[in-house]
């Protein structure tokens, strides 16, 4: 991937350590030039930045927009970046607490839209900034106020590949995890502009199987959103140490275990999650966690951690059985390479409507009713589950079902 854009101040997220199964070409000191250099050499893109900065912050229970950050507010971090990008102009999108915003953050070079709408969700933030955006705009690069760590470089390489490609939409991928901000081509408007609630970009996913680009990435920053008090605390320790590799990775510790059939892999994390991990272990399962952020030793039970996702690469896959929790971040990738890698068993923790989109999408790429019919979609056992635990306990009772060849539901 290209960095670009000057030298990295001390907020700026430095290049992420090498793990295993990771193939990309690092930034050079050929790849690193000015501002001023790349105003010379290059016209500013025709793709426009829409900034969604209005939410409520309800997780947070303050205004996250104007958290800190490596001495400036979320908001500002987010709008210095793009700001060393080449886009054509920047949209911000306010709603709550839009006044106390313009009072403390710096917008005299963008362009402020208001959403009244603000408290029926992202859909209406994205309507209204798409709806403001330069009729000579080729496309939108939409881009969420509590990501301040997306590299400028990697927001460069974006854009370059869908300029290049013309895609639909465009999409970040680091080490085979989904991120933001993503970008959309102006075909696609009109249906974001009939978006309602609190929905985004992924709501239209599924009608565009054949047209999204996904760009490998070297930038972990397109994973990190402050959702939390302690993913804010968790991202200022890493600040302020100058270290984001131990403060948020850690290497798969595959060293000394031995390979225990049957294997149980687990793509997400929650609570559900976590339940698995126990009750795999007590039936003996050897349990592998897929998350990018997660410890071995967070998740009381797993055998691995693995921060990669690449299912494929997984050993003797025939004996996997793969359950996917990642509730909607990066589920469509996971399933896809479960059901490829020859995994009998695939289980999805989504909705009906999600589930529905995936088995679209699989079908419009030559899947077969055969392979289809691995897809557990809901997942588990009918015990009138509640809670995440018996959610698990369903979902384990399935397993064990299937692997005795009993198949009942």
């Amino acid at each position: 991937m290209r960095f670009r854009g000057g030298t990295p101040k001390k907020f700026d997220l430095p290049a992420p350590v090498p793990v295993v199964w990771l193939e990309t070409r690092r930034a050079g000191p050929q790849d690193v030039i000015g501002r001023n250099e790349m105003q010379e050499t290059k016209q500013p893109s025709r793709v426009s930045a829409v900034v969604l900065a209005a939410g409520t912050s309800t997780r947070m229970g303050a205004v996250k927009q104007l958290l800190h950050v490596g001495g400036k507010t979320l908001l500002e971090n987010v709008l210095h970046n793009l700001s060393r990008a080449q886009v054509r102009d920047i949209i911000v999108v306010l709603g709550n607490a839009a006044e106390e915003i313009r009072q403390r953050v710096p917008l005299e070079d963008v362009r402020v839209v208001m959403n009244e709408a603000y408290r029926d969700g992202m859909g209406t933030s994205l309507r209204t900034g798409l709806a403001a955006i330069d009729p000579g705009a080729e496309a939108a690069l939409v881009v969420l106020a509590d990501q301040p760590f997306v590299q400028p470089g990697t927001i460069e390489h974006l854009i370059e590949q869908y300029l290049q490609r013309r895609p639909q939409i465009a999409i970040p991928m680091y080490r085979g995890f989904r991120g933001n901000p993503v970008l959309l081509d102006r075909a696609v408007f009109p249906e974001l502009m009939n978006l309602t609630g609190d929905i985004g970009c992924r709501a239209i996913f599924g009608a565009h199987t054949e047209n999204i680009l996904k760009v490998p990435v070297e930038d972990i920053g397109v994973l990190l959103d402050v959702d939390t008090k302690a993913d804010l605390d968790r991202f200022q320790q890493a600040h302020m140490q100058n270290d984001w590799g131990p403060a948020l990775l850690e290497a798969p510790d595959l060293e000394g275990r031995d390979d225990v059939w049957p294997q149980l892999v687990v793509v997400g994390e929650d609570a559900v999650t976590r339940a698995l991990a126990q009750f795999a272990h007590l039936l003996h399962f050897t349990v592998s966690i897929v998350d990018p952020f997660l410890r071995i030793g967070d998740v009381p039970g797993a055998s691995r951690i693995l921060h990669v996702l690449d299912l494929a690469r997984l050993p003797a896959a025939a004996g996997t059985y793969v359950v996917v929790a990642s509730r909607g971040r990066f589920d469509e990738e996971a399933v896809e390479q479960a059901l490829s890698a020859g995994a009998p068993y695939v289980a999805l923790m989504a909705n009906k409507k999600r589930a529905r989109e995936i088995l679209d999408s699989l079908k419009a790429k030559g899947f077969s009713d055969e392979r289809l019919a691995r897809l557990r979609a809901p997942a588990g056992l009918d015990i009138g589950a509640h809670g995440p635990e018996e959610i698990a306990l369903s979902v384990m009772a399935e397993i064990v079902s299937e692997r005795a060849g009993t198949n009942r539901k």
